[in-house]
């Protein structure tokens, strides 16, 4: 059975807020005493083992730390997504991204979770100074990049939504990330080598499948969702894709349950009926694929992967 795998960005109701411009991020509310387990649930239904992106700045927090220890004993692999969840690492300096990674390691590990060999940066960013900072601090893998033609269009529809002096410039990438590859390859530094995971999306159409993009569909048809994610998996199938799937807490969450997150997507569906597409799309997953985490996804992609040399990519 070919291999898929199920990740999901830990991102807290804070960050969220944060990104979109709204002030109350400041006041660092958080859901992930609701969301956490909730997931972990959902994941020990499905019999499954997923990897966890984390925020340092949360791990430093009660919460954040309960939720990397549940994580962690629950057998799950934690990875980095930054300290500060700032989408716009494109602007980052090469000293600043040592220190965001640097940091999140050290909340991370200091919550109990071995040190991590994966990374995710916040709203798919990753530029070469990045690549290269873990490629020296010895990360195995890199997981940031959506290779699909909408970011501008979410872009537009974050713009458009997001108050007055919110963060817009360079978010989601643009339209040549259609052009990046949708399947496992090696990033070529000047300090090492990594493996890039990608976020999967739908093979031929490059349009997304991870769970945010799902619950938009949900939200106009139930039978649209699970229509589009059953098509992508069997285009997977056919073309030999090893699908990499994105989840986020939001997955599982009511609108009363992340308030002032009206504006993301599929938040005007109930969390129970979210919970309930995610327990088909975790059981699609599984009937079709052996779903592990993605570190271990990158463990059995193999020696035989495409090089791609990171000086392509813009330096901050």
């Amino acid at each position: 059975m070919n291999v898929a795998s199920v990740s999901l960005d830990l991102d807290n109701l804070w960050a969220y807020l944060k990104t979109h411009g709204d002030p109350a991020w400041e006041r660092r509310p958080s859901f992930l005493p609701a969301a956490v387990p909730r997931l972990l649930e959902v994941f020990a239904e499905q019999g499954l083992t997923a990897t966890v992106f984390v925020v340092g700045a949360d791990a430093e927090r009660d919460d954040g730390a309960a939720a990397v220890a549940a994580i962690t004993a629950a057998g799950h692999e934690v990875a980095n997504h930054s300290h500060r969840h700032e989408p716009w690492l494109h602007r980052y300096s090469r000293a600043e991204l040592a220190e965001e990674v640097a940091r999140a390691e050290e909340a991370i590990t200091a919550a109990g979770a071995p040190r991590p060999v994966g990374f995710r940066g916040p709203g798919y960013s990753v530029t070469r100074d990045l690549l290269e900072v873990l490629a020296e601090r010895g990360y195995r893998y890199d997981a940031s990049t959506l290779p699909t033609w909408i970011g501008p269009l979410a872009r537009a529809y974050h713009n458009r939504t997001a108050p007055p002096g919110a963060e817009r410039d360079g978010l989601f990438g643009g339209f040549s990330r259609v052009l990046a590859p949708n399947a496992p390859y090696r990033w070529r530094t000047a300090a090492g080598e990594l493996v890039e995971l990608p976020v999967t999306t739908m093979p031929l159409l490059r349009v997304p499948i991870h769970g945010s993009y799902l619950l938009q569909l949900h939200q106009v048809s139930p039978r649209l969702a699970r229509g589009h994610f059953g098509a992508a998996l069997r285009l997977c199938r056919a073309l030999g894709v090893s699908p990499s799937l994105l989840l986020h807490p939001t997955d599982v969450l009511g609108a009363a349950e992340a308030p002032g997150m009206e504006f993301f997507p599929g938040m005007a569906v109930p969390g129970a009926r979210k919970v309930e597409l995610l327990r088909w799309v975790l059981a699609a997953l599984r009937r079709h694929f052996e779903v592990v985490g993605t570190g271990e996804h990158v463990a059995r992609a193999g020696s035989g992967l495409r090089d791609r040399d990171a000086g392509r990519l813009a330096r901050c």
